[in-house]
């Protein structure tokens, strides 16, 4: 079995905390491991599984790279990548992966198709619903998951079963659009709906056989595709034929057409924290109904959750509210009224405010880089260098940059000169100077870097030679 994740998003619903280059994957939980961290280690608990491949955008690799690299992993587990220079949907992205299963291990391969930003609290559960979904994949089904339902939601599309397939999955029925509140509540009462979780288990070639069935125009644009893009690990898909590809839904685009769909109702403690109230349920309430995740102080507050990241945040007097504190924004709702955070989310990128798209920390191949204070002709920034990787050799036409060494030890080239920098020590990049900053050290170097004189834009930057960053920059892979 093949795990597949799906790792991106659009990150509008749980804004401030995620955002367009930095969605809801990438968020931390309470326990300090991150959703998509939570949905690798879910994949690699599967008994069988060596090889978890990911789909994700250009502008979410370095995010999911980093994610990766910071989780505890068994011995021998394969990490492959597919990486898409635009945003479409879960038909293709699926249909990508599976033309890459069936190249590297055969039609017949088993693909476990995960969401990045899900939470799954019964792990044993999981493992017993994918054996039993599993098992009807190899019939050729193309199995989905359902989450019994615990109360009428109204917010989720429901499955309706039907005859016994084997053990613990049924036939699907039909899907059914998300429905209101009376329609919701006697699909409780029915017993044979569940909710569509958006978790999938088939053969490669079963996937890939169905979307040229039901699908065909879908079906013909990802091959031409994947025809036009190197095969390359990580595989960088070819942008001009990519652009030509549908943006449609696996369910729109197969599962809903399909007669040969299978659904496994479980019940294994899923939740999509689709908003910010859902979040706020995984912290424990003290005796006054709060929930706070961070360095937060309240007098006389109740049912308000509050979230911190960096600075104390006090509430007196409040009640029923959301509040979310990152270092460049802050949201303040009515619990009520937490599903309109994307109306924040619109108005920002109306006014192409950056806030919208990206954190001041920013994610690179080399670590990241985080924004501490900008001006008129200058800018201040704290790096983070992991170790063994460095910056592209590059050079600044108008600006100059003044580097400090905070901790670890830094190899500088500037110009001709080769030098080592250790903590506390600190050196100056005239402008015009070809220069390269990396680390050779066994820890990570962290530099704080001032940025002086006028700024043109990328315009200004020269790279000096070609690195993975530019490749993914440049969108092809070419």
């Amino acid at each position: 079995m093949i795990a597949v994740i799906l790792s991106g998003g659009a990150g509008t619903r749980l804004w401030p905390v995620s955002r367009e280059l930095y969605p809801k994957p990438f968020m931390r939980l309470p326990d300090g491991q991150s959703l998509l961290q939570k949905a690798l280690l879910r994949a690699v608990s599967i008994p069988g599984v060596r090889e978890v491949l990911t789909v994700t955008g250009q502008e979410h690799y370095f995010s999911t790279k980093n994610e990766y690299a910071a989780t505890e992993l068994p011995e021998g587990l394969e990490l492959s990548y597919v990486i898409e220079p635009l945003r479409r949907n879960t038909a293709p992205a699926i249909a990508l992966a599976a033309l890459q299963v069936t190249q590297r291990h055969g039609p017949e391969a088993v693909m476990l198709v995960l969401s990045s930003d899900q939470l799954v609290e019964n792990l044993k559960a999981f493992v017993q619903a994918v054996q039993q979904a599993e098992a009807a994949a190899r019939q050729g089904y193309l199995v989905t998951f359902g989450i019994r339902p615990t109360y009428p939601a109204t917010g989720f599309g429901y499955i309706q079963q039907g005859e016994a397939l084997g053990e613990g999955v049924f036939r699907v029925e039909r899907f059914v659009e998300k429905p209101d509140l009376e329609t919701a509540r006697s699909y409780l009462e029915r017993g044979t709906f569940s909710w569509n979780a958006g978790i999938f288990c088939f053969q490669a070639g079963s996937y890939l056989e169905a979307l040229k069935t039901l699908s065909p125009e879908v079906y013909e644009a990802v091959l031409r595709c994947w025809e036009n893009s190197p095969k390359s690990s990580p595989s960088y898909l070819d942008a001009a034929s990519f652009k030509a590809v549908p943006n449609i839904s696996v369910d729109y685009a197969v599962m809903e057409k399909s007669d040969r769909v299978a659904v496994v109702p479980a019940t294994f403690g899923w939740s999509d924290l689709g908003s910010w109230d859902a979040t706020a349920e995984l912290v424990p309430p003290d005796a006054q109904g709060n929930r706070v995740f961070g360095d937060v102080v309240l007098v006389e507050a109740r049912d308000t959750f509050v979230q911190s990241e960096g600075r104390v945040v006090a509430a007196i007097g409040v009640e029923s509210l959301v509040i979310v504190d990152t270092p460049d924004a802050l949201l303040v709702a009515r619990r009520d009224r937490v599903q309109e955070v994307k109306k924040v989310v619109e108005q920002l990128q109306a006014k192409q405010h950056q806030a919208a798209n990206r954190h001041r920390t920013v994610q690179r191949p080399w670590g990241s880089y985080t924004l501490l204070e900008e001006g008129p002709n200058f800018t201040i920034r704290r790096l983070v260098i992991r170790p063994g990787q460095g910056q592209l050799l590059q050079l600044h036409h108008h600006r100059s940059e003044h580097w400090v060494v905070v901790s670890g030890t830094a190899r500088v080239v500037r110009g001709e000169q080769e030098l080592w920098l250790r903590t506390n020590e600190s050196i100056d990049i005239p402008a015009a100077t070809p220069h390269r900053l990396s680390n050779p050290g066994l820890i990570d170097l962290v530099i704080i870097e001032v940025q002086s004189g006028e700024y043109l834009g990328e315009d200004d930057v020269v790279r000096l030679e070609t690195s993975e960053e530019l490749l993914l920059e440049n969108g092809r892979g070419d």
